[in-house]
């Protein structure tokens, strides 16, 4: 034995051989840029998309004021470059998402795509409001009601951009809540009971709830079979437009009138 002693209890560390595929979310790979204080997207996002095949969504959480404010939703444009850059490139996103429907009024669309394309070159770019116009175009809304949890600047000035992208909005609902912290524990059936009740008006063809906050995800389906008309909310067509945008066409049940709908 050369004067040697073996531990028979200490096995001998072998180097083994493997193979790679393409892991995760081999049909897409989606980013999503979730506010600090948001208690809800990331849940409903799970709702949404489960059991979705080979399909993954991978968060990043920017720092945000809870009180929604237009001065507080301008401050994290400072933060959008921090947070997108915390999904590393090698991920290869097909799409990423910045999840705040008030941030992207104030901010601008344009200038949120602009940051995160800078931060993943190859990915598409939405957020909230950009996803529910493509999904009040889908489902061929003209006339619009609009819910929101905000105070009335932050309400006026989302109303007022859609107006300047050619939706008209006939009637405007608010919680007039500036909380985010509160704002996520608003109970399901009281967004059910508002969007029926601005959803009602007869010159309306169709439901935004805003706020990706705001546990909406679950009502929808309610919400459109008591009014006859499509509903959308913040998180549900971001969702789907993200989905659309990596080239996920599946038709979804269970999950409104949108995800039976491709782009327009």
């Amino acid at each position: 034995m050369d004067g040697e002693q073996r531990n028979p209890s200490t096995p001998s560390l072998q180097r083994l051989s493997f193979e790679t595929d393409a892991g995760e979310g081999a049909r897409a790979r989606m980013g999503l840029l979730v506010l600090e204080s948001d208690q809800t997207v990331e849940a409903e996002f799970r709702a949404l998309l489960n059991p979705l095949p080979d399909v993954s969504v991978y968060h990043a959480r920017l720092a945000n004021d809870t009180q929604v404010t237009p001065e507080t939703l301008a401050r994290m444009e400072e933060e959008l470059p921090v947070a997108a850059s915390l999904i590393p490139g090698y991920m290869g996103l097909s799409v990423v998402g910045y999840g705040c429907t008030s941030g992207s009024t104030i901010i601008g669309e344009d200038r949120v795509a602009e940051i995160m394309t800078t931060a993943h070159p190859g990915a598409a770019a939405t957020n909230p409001l950009t996803a529910a116009k493509a999904a009040l175009a889908a489902l061929g809304v003209q006339n619009l009601a609009l819910l929101t949890p905000y105070t009335p600047d932050v309400t006026l000035a989302m109303q007022a951009n859609f107006a300047q992208s050619g939706v008209s909005v006939r009637v405007v609902g608010s919680f007039f809540e500036d909380s985010d912290a509160v704002v996520g524990k608003i109970a399901p059936q009281s967004i059910l009971d508002a969007a029926l009740e601005v959803g009602s008006d007869p010159s309306i063809d169709g439901v935004f709830i805003s706020c990706t906050s705001l546990r909406a995800v679950g009502i929808i389906e309610a919400a459109e079979a008591a009014l006859g008309k499509p509903v959308t909310a913040s998180n549900h067509a971001l969702a789907w437009h993200m989905l659309r945008l990596s080239g996920i066409d599946d038709a979804l049940p269970g999950r409104g009138r949108l995800f039976q709908t491709g782009l327009a």
